[in-house]
């Protein structure tokens, strides 16, 4: 039974295995986690968009929420790159137009691989063709490989394609290679895999307002079951604040040990700006680290150091606004 199907960001969005067929003419199809949709995710989905509108099929892109590696991790930190939310707005944005986003629960880790063929590849999508990458493993205990998906595909009618590998100067692009780059601070590196900075965005919530009384008040968004791949002090942009402007800023990504947090809290200083963000929806973009999280003695410490941190993020973002040459982006906020 078709419990959820819906348009979100001019796409169709459906989340079970069963249901009505989603595209009675036929479909290219590509399978995969999708977790960030770097440039090797959005090379597959252009492929798969292409060939579709070549053959006059329907376009469709299944992934999993939460990812495989997220159910099989049983509740362990797995850093993500992209939330649901984000991940759906960025596959949107490629054009295909329907995603099976399945929910990857128990029934469905223990699905045999020919099970998960018939029921969501032939009965859900009409497969003509279907598009993987040469790693792609699927069903119980990862039984099922290319191999397998060839054999089937050659008896139920459809063709299955391995996508080469996606490099960027001579790099092979993958989630884990960008997770690699984050964890080391390497921010740049992984924007040439993602095709665009690492960002984490969320609705401005209410904190405990402490940032305020100490002279550094914080947009503050809460992480929820995100598992962030950085923490730490940065030197950040933050985007979703007026038509265009690009504001700079120092923000904290972790426990706050110095003053016993309990949840990860993305906290963002805003250099120069005195608006009201609560419910906003923000992108925070990670521009460079500028240290690890501490625990300080007391809290004089504490904003002796944000101080110091802080001018160490004005003058990066200055050097970044030079070497750009991006003139008024970061403006009305200033990096004196």
């Amino acid at each position: 039974m078709l419990r959820r199907s819906y348009t979100r960001a001019m796409i169709r969005f459906c989340r079970d295995t069963a249901g009505p067929c989603l595209a009675p003419g036929g479909s290219v199809v590509c399978v995969g986690a999708f977790d960030g949709v770097h440039l090797g995710h959005r090379a597959l989905l252009a492929r798969v968009r292409a060939q579709a509108a070549e053959r006059g099929l329907v376009p469709i892109a299944i992934s999993f929420e939460p990812i495989p590696r997220e159910f099989f991790a049983r509740g362990g930190p797995v850093p993500r790159l992209t939330s649901a939310r984000e991940k759906i707005g960025l596959i949107a944005a490629s054009g295909v137009e329907t995603l099976l986003m399945l929910r990857f629960d128990a029934a469905l880790a223990a699905m045999q691989p020919e099970t998960f063929v018939e029921r969501v590849l032939v009965e859900r999508c009409a497969a003509r063709e279907v598009w993987v990458g040469g790693d792609f493993r699927f069903g119980h205990a990862r039984r099922g490989d290319v191999a397998m998906l060839e054999a089937l595909g050659a008896r139920l009618g459809f063709i299955v394609h391995v996508m080469e590998d996606f490099e960027v100067a001579g790099e092979r692009v993958s989630s884990s290679a960008i997770r690699r780059h984050l964890a080391a601070g390497e921010f740049e590196a992984a924007a040439r895999l993602l095709g665009r900075p690492f960002s984490i965005g969320g609705h401005v919530v209410r904190g405990a307002r402490l940032g305020r009384k100490l002279g550094w008040p914080t947009a503050n968004l809460r992480l929820g079951r995100r598992v962030s791949p950085v923490s730490g002090i940065f030197a950040v942009c933050v985007h979703g604040l007026d038509e265009g402007a690009v504001w700079p800023g120092v923000a904290s990504l972790g426990l706050r040990p110095t003053v016993n947090g309990s949840e990860p809290l993305l906290e963002v200083h805003l250099f120069d700006f005195a608006g009201d963000l609560y419910g906003r929806r923000i992108e925070v973009e990670f521009v460079a680290k500028l240290r690890e999280e501490v625990k300080f003695a007391d809290l004089d410490a504490m904003v002796c150091q944000i101080e110091r941190d802080a001018d160490e993020a004005r003058a990066i973002l200055r050097s970044v606004r030079r070497s750009q040459d991006t003139g008024s982006r970061l403006a009305p906020g200033r990096l004196r």
